[in-house]
């Protein structure tokens, strides 16, 4: 069994996925667009992405750009979590991801080990963990 994520975008997955494909050192594949698709979808946005995955050492999620006449709402219900045995390149990844969004819970030292909450600037919630 495999369970992974798959982002919803407002018509941003291109630039969502290259800002994470940066900062994971990762790449796009499987790249679809809704050009050539009989989906009902306004003739501006046929170069959206309908599907993409980022993949990459140690990460594999899905994207894409939701068609318009569907309901997006930025929530808390999900998470994209992130363990490494770095505290340094924890608290880099920490520093990318919240850069231009909202940090919950500022990175540091808890019980376990540090830890960090935020949002990113597209408003997908990120939680960064190095165990000790």
């Amino acid at each position: 069994m495999n369970v992974q994520a798959y982002l919803a975008f407002r018509g941003n997955c291109q630039e969502a996925l290259k800002f994470y494909s940066e900062i994971f050192n990762a790449e796009i594949k499987n790249l679809q667009t809704y050009e050539d698709r009989e989906i009902d979808v306004p003739s501006n946005y046929r170069q959206k992405w309908q599907h993409a995955e980022l993949k990459g050492k140690g990460i594999h999620f899905m994207a894409y750009d939701a068609s318009p006449d569907t309901p997006i709402n930025h929530g808390n219900q999900i998470h994209m979590s992130v363990d490494l045995s770095s505290v340094e390149e924890a608290e880099q990844l920490f520093n990318q991801l919240s850069e231009g969004g909202q940090i919950h819970h500022n990175f540091r030292e808890r019980e376990w080990g540090h830890f960090g909450r935020c949002s990113d600037k597209f408003g997908i919630g990120w939680m960064v963990n190095c165990n000790k």
